[in-house]
């Protein structure tokens, strides 16, 4: 084939040097865009990033525990405080007061409960006394009814015995009379009978008293019985009397628990009129103020503990297949443009939407599918942020290392 002279050999072979170049060129490129491309995979491949992510933290209300006037504020908005630090301050005029009643009620109490346990044993030994007294009574009164009881029979023996005589001595007189009629006695004779016959009457008579005073002592001895015997009876309820004192005591200790309660109670009180700090902290929406009149339960401030916060970022549910706890993550704060490092500690029980308010209802015709959002903590190690630099809500883009 003729090139048509030297000019146009040149001029194909330059065309062919300028396609090798561009060949290899284009070759060049597609390795490197390849090489790119798989560089690319394999950083990507291995994070998962969000921008719908911020700084969470714990944010605790400050609220009276009692009622009150506001005597002292003594922090401001913004203004860190240290764990014990007096916040507020209420007046306490009214809670001395009434621990000042409790403390005298307690004084009461104990002072009844003291006099029921010394009346027990008290209660115990006389009663014991009084049954051993009481059973010697009936035993000595039964003695003096028996005595009684053989002093009566022995004076109705002289009774009878006297009675006798005094019919023998009746009738001796009787003839002793025909007799000294019959002048076959003397009148000697007949005043003997006659003076025998009366000292009998009279020793009837005498045996008659002594019958009616015996019976008199018997019934005397009887009532002693009847008498002793009752009070051995009352002596026999000792034992109720001694549980009735011991129930008393119960109840005056019940009674000293109760007003010890009353005055822990009041003391308590007392002391929640000082509001203190209970963790190191920064004073915000602080709503009270000197003079002010709150209630219990009314909150006064809130206290953002700022040592321990962390990282709440809601990763698309797809983004979660290689995700767990323990992963590498890397946080970068919007604010101060500089980056934390941190771990996964936990992925949320269910999606961001299920915690709304109004949860979305997917029951509905008119569905469309919509990538869920599922909050991911994340904890940054500490002695990072020794100025508490980090606060609750910040911006921050958090990646994590799923590989």
């Amino acid at each position: 084939m003729d090139t048509g002279g030297p000019g146009n050999a040149s001029g194909v072979i330059a065309f062919l040097r300028a396609r090798r170049r561009l060949t290899r060129g284009l070759t060049v490129g597609a390795v490197v865009i390849v090489l790119g491309a798989i560089l690319a995979w394999r950083y990507f491949a291995v994070r998962e990033s969000t921008d719908d992510a911020q700084i969470d933290g714990h944010i605790a209300p400050i609220a009276a525990r009692v009622g009150g006037t506001v005597v002292a504020v003594n922090v401001d908005d913004n203004q860190q405080v240290k764990a014990g630090t007096v916040l507020v301050r209420l007046d306490d005029t009214d809670y001395k007061v009434a621990l000042q009643k409790a403390e005298a009620d307690l004084a009461e109490a104990q002072a009844a409960l003291q006099a029921a346990r010394e009346g027990v044993p008290i209660t115990t030994t006389t009663t014991a006394s009084g049954v051993s007294s009481a059973t010697a009574g009936v035993t000595r009164a039964g003695a003096g009814v028996a005595a009684a009881q053989s002093r009566l029979e022995a004076a109705k023996a002289r009774l009878r015995e006297a009675i006798a005589s005094d019919t023998r001595l009746q009738r001796d007189l009787e003839r002793a009379r025909a007799l000294v009629d019959k002048d076959e006695i003397s009148r000697q004779q007949f005043d003997a009978a006659v003076a025998a016959a009366a000292s009998a009457r009279a020793a009837v008579d005498a045996a008659q008293a002594s019958v009616t005073e015996a019976e008199h002592a018997r019934a005397q001895a009887n009532d002693a019985l009847l008498q002793t015997q009752a009070e051995l009876r009352t002596a026999h309820t000792a034992p109720n009397q001694v549980a009735i004192m011991r129930a008393r005591q119960a109840s005056a200790e019940a009674k000293v628990q109760q007003a010890r309660a009353v005055v822990e109670q009041a003391r308590l009180a007392l002391g929640y009129t000082t509001v203190t700090a209970l963790t190191d902290g920064v004073v915000s929406r602080k709503t009270v103020q000197v003079g002010e009149t709150v209630q219990a339960g009314q909150p006064l401030l809130a206290l953002v503990p700022l040592d321990e916060v962390w990282v709440t970022a809601n990763f698309k549910e797809t983004q979660l297949r290689h995700m767990h706890p323990g992963q590498r993550a890397v946080v970068e704060v919007d604010t101060y443009g500089r980056s934390y490092r941190g771990r996964v500690d936990s992925i949320a029980a269910a999606t961001g939407a299920r915690f709304s308010l109004l949860p979305p209802e997917n029951a509905t015709g008119n569905y469309v599918k919509v990538v869920q959002r599922v909050p991911v903590k994340i904890v940054l190690d500490r002695g990072q942020d020794p100025e508490h630099l980090l606060r609750p809500g910040m911006s921050v883009v958090p990646t994590v290392f799923t590989r």
